[in-house]
């Protein structure tokens, strides 16, 4: 049985780097893309199995590579692979024709085994983000966020891992960024919604289930 060809889109080279080693063995990997372009190119030329596909992409999102690619290559399955749990992005990126969605946290043994299911044409989410999609698929209303919406893609990652308890240290790691740069979203995050410190954005942000 030939082994399952995958291509890798995240526009870090340590996480790319990562996903590969957690992989293993067990998958090809034919293909590796940092940017929307990039990974047009390479998913189009490769005609993979499976695509593991970040959400947010220099050039664009996820969504923007899906609407390019899928009807070129209607045999390759996406998997979302980002550190986002915004259910925007959970259901933007769905909608879009991602067959699955995980988040970063996931281990290596459930990321193999997710590949293999959405190879098999299986759906496959993290457990909390299920819902979101069905919420989205049932028709049920999606609630509007005013004061969410105010935040960029990015600063909404930020908030959330701060919220949890992160350190700004912990945060930079995570999202491949400088400490300074996580203070200056931090600064716009509380500015932006209006709170004084950290300890008001934990409960701001457990009042919207976000942590």
């Amino acid at each position: 049985m030939s082994r399952l060809r995958i291509v890798l889109v995240d526009d870090h080279a340590m996480v790319r780097a990562g996903v590969r080693a957690e992989l293993g063995d067990g998958f090809d990997i034919v293909g590796e893309a940092a940017d929307v372009t990039e990974a047009i190119s390479v998913i189009t030329a490769t005609t993979p199995d499976v695509v593991l596909l970040d959400v947010h992409l220099p050039g664009g999102d996820g969504k923007a590579v899906l609407e390019a690619c899928l009807a070129q290559v209607p045999h390759t399955r996406f998997l979302a692979l980002s550190v986002s749990d915004a259910p925007e992005d959970v259901v933007a990126t769905v909608r879009g024709g991602a067959r699955g969605y995980v988040t970063k946290a996931i281990s290596g043994p459930e990321l193999r085994e997710a590949v293999q299911r959405i190879a098999d044409g299986d759906a496959v989410f993290s457990p909390r983000l299920a819902g979101f999609v069905l919420d989205a698929f049932s028709g049920a209303p999606a609630e509007q966020d005013d004061e969410l919406d105010r935040l960029t893609p990015r600063e909404q990652e930020v908030m959330r891992l701060i919220a949890r308890g992160y350190t700004y240290k912990e945060v930079a790691a995570e999202l491949f960024l400088s400490i300074k740069t996580v203070e200056t979203h931090v600064s716009a995050v509380l500015r932006k919604l209006q709170l004084s410190d950290r300890r008001e954005l934990a409960r701001w942000a457990a009042g919207r289930g976000m942590v």
